[in-house]
């Protein structure tokens, strides 16, 4: 195609929850309601971390990373997908729309980082607990919690620099809540064998390496639990992993369903229903998995709330 003949976008159309009138303020109101839920359990945790000395160790010190990094998803995607609600669809302009993509993208891969650092936190602490405290040290931690942030903003920003060069010379009506790889490449007129063979690469280190972390760790920590003589050890121990391989199941089962098996013949509707789980409920599901099965949280959030009274009544 002669480049000359092609329309340059400069905007495009997210089409949204194609909904009747009647549904769209619900819709509206409920994922206000989640997305205020979760804003407010991971600022929680954040400040639960940073303000508690009894959570100042790795795995909390990584929870707080988790849930900077659910915010990041949440607040990228979730106040212009409210926009697009309430008006039917919404233009969104070229820059804003690979902006919003890159910083979705960014938030998906460091999270793969971080849950991968996470099981292996829980393996040190498990598996070899006299090596605990001098491996997972807190300049450790620090390291590990920026490499996981820069390698998921450099590995991104290069699918992002090749997708916006892409050429959108026919509808610029883009169907779906908000700019991701798969409807931009629906609607592109360019060639998009290069950018799908790219994605499949970059997949390797960003998701397919912290599983091959993932699945070693857990599979070594339940043979090392099993092995604990005692029951209250026992317990301890698979209650503190149990949290967090639930947050990987989900976030992974999400994950998977949008983007590595989807449905044969699934439909727009579907699609988008999977990605409101993946980019709406599951930020606000893990500080409810963390605060609720977790007795070091939920008493420091206990302290906390005694210490504010103290101070009020005083």
């Amino acid at each position: 195609m002669d480049e000359n003949n092609l329309t340059v976008v400069t905007e495009f159309f997210l089409l949204g929850f194609q909904c009747s009138q009647n549904l769209r303020p619900f819709l509206f109101c409920l994922i206000l309601v989640v997305y205020c839920g979760t804003i407010w359990g991971n600022l929680l945790i954040i400040t639960l971390v940073s303000i508690s000395k009894n959570l100042h160790t790795p795995m909390y010190f990584f929870i707080s990373q988790l849930s900077i990094s659910d915010i990041l998803l949440t607040t990228n995607i979730v106040p212009n997908m409210l926009r697009t609600l309430l008006t039917n669809g919404g233009s969104i302009s070229f820059i804003g729309c690979m902006t919003q993509f890159y910083f979705f993208s960014t938030s998906v891969a460091s999270e793969c980082f971080l849950l991968a650092v996470m099981s292996y936190d829980r393996y040190v602490a498990i598996c070899n607990p006299l090596r605990y405290a001098s491996t997972m040290t807190k300049a450790c931690c620090v390291k590990l919690a920026i490499s996981c942030w820069l390698v998921g903003f450099s590995i991104i920003l290069i699918n992002v620099s090749t997708v916006s060069k892409l050429h959108f010379c026919g509808s610029n009506i883009v169907d779906h809540l908000f700019c991701d790889i798969l409807p931009l490449l629906d609607i592109s007129c360019s060639d998009t064998f290069v950018v799908h063979f790219e994605v499949m690469l970059l997949s390797i280190p960003s998701v397919i390496i912290p599983i091959m972390i993932i699945i070693p760790s857990y599979i070594k920590i339940i043979f090392t639990t099993l092995r604990i003589p005692s029951n209250i050890s026992r317990q301890k121990a698979f209650s503190t992993c149990s949290s967090h391989l639930t947050v990987v199941s989900i976030f992974y089962w999400t994950l998977f369903s949008v983007y590595v098996f989807p449905t044969k013949g699934e439909n727009r509707t579907m699609s988008k229903i999977l990605s409101l789980l993946y980019t709406v409920f599951t930020p606000l599901v893990n500080p409810i998995i963390y605060s609720l099965r977790n007795k070091d949280i939920l008493k420091a959030v206990q302290k906390t709330l005694l210490i504010h009274t103290l101070h009020h009544n005083i």
